[in-house]
């Protein structure tokens, strides 16, 4: 089967979001696909296990998609064979009453990770810059001084926020977490198409809402705006990749191995090293347990 390249999905900016694919050919059957799939998922589990010991690095997992992207089922099977205290799952929905009572970023600092654990943030930080950039009134509940109405919103309030993201992101790089960041690539058809599927099916009807159509009319400012948010907030510190996703099974195996690729260069990864004491009587504690009555 095919290698997967995960660098083929780092954002670039050598071309705009819109002509990126949502849809690539990978030669590979499905029994092949499924093989790999849990080996590296089951060698990603054992690594964080390892990272767990060594306590040093924690890892950010964010992801962005329109609605019916995958996240959900993308983050089930992507880390079905973690530890369950490895990994922290946070969905961000509508700020609650507290959460508007501090500055928009409060929420996904109190929700990082521990040293040595990962977080997957399904929607993230991000939303304060496309969410609220498609309907702007949104900003007036953050209570900003200066904002009282849309009318007050400066030109360059999303280029700060921008800034304030990328700095953000920075400063907790700097302070041992890794960050990856994936934009669940759908192309407007195969949200249609899972949008029908939603309502064919009665145990996925609870999915659905009509808010999810009028958002759907939306597609186009909702890309425009995630294409110009990718663009500015890429770095090396904090890479954002582009995974076509109207295959899910394939986004989810480009997803689980470009998180294997960035760990695996982190080469200083190890089990801690005993203490000498305590190696140098390793046969002594043994013994003491195998004779114990």
């Amino acid at each position: 089967m095919d290698a997967i390249n995960t660098d083929d999905f780092k954002f670039t900016g050598k071309k705009k979001l819109s002509q990126l694919p949502t849809k690539v050919e990978f030669k590979a059957t499905e029994d092949e696909m499924k093989k790999q799939f849990k080996k590296t998922r089951k060698e990603l589990s054992e690594l964080q296990d390892k990272m767990y010991a060594h306590n040093k690095y924690s890892v950010l997992i964010c992801l962005q998609g329109m609605d019916t992207s995958g996240k959900d089922s993308l983050i089930r099977e992507v880390f079905k064979d973690f530890n369950a205290r490895g990994v922290v799952v946070h969905s961000f929905k509508t700020p609650n009453s507290t959460e508007l009572e501090h500055d928009y970023l409060w929420r996904h600092y109190i929700a990082l990770p521990e040293k040595g654990k990962f977080a997957v943030f399904n929607r993230t930080h991000y939303e304060n810059v496309l969410v609220t950039r498609v309907h702007p009134e949104y900003i007036l509940n953050e209570n900003i001084p200066g904002i009282d109405s849309v009318d007050d919103i400066p030109k360059h309030f999303w280029k700060k926020r921008y800034e304030q993201i990328v700095n953000f992101e920075n400063h907790i790089v700097s302070n041992g977490t890794i960050i990856l960041k994936f934009f669940l690539n759908l192309s407007k058809e195969e949200q249609r198409q899972r949008l029908l599927r939603r309502l064919e099916k009665p145990k996925h009807n609870w999915k659905f809402s009509p808010g999810d159509l009028k958002e759907r009319k939306l597609w186009e400012k909702y890309f425009d705006y995630y294409g110009e948010a990718i663009e500015a907030t890429s770095s090396d510190n904090a890479p954002w990749y582009v995974v076509p996703a109207d295959d899910k099974d394939l986004a989810r195996h480009i997803v689980l191995q470009t998180i294997s690729d960035a760990l695996l260069k982190y080469t200083d990864i190890k089990f801690p090293e005993l203490e000498d004491k305590v190696e140098n009587n390793l046969d002594f504690y043994r013994s003491e347990l195998e004779n114990e009555k």
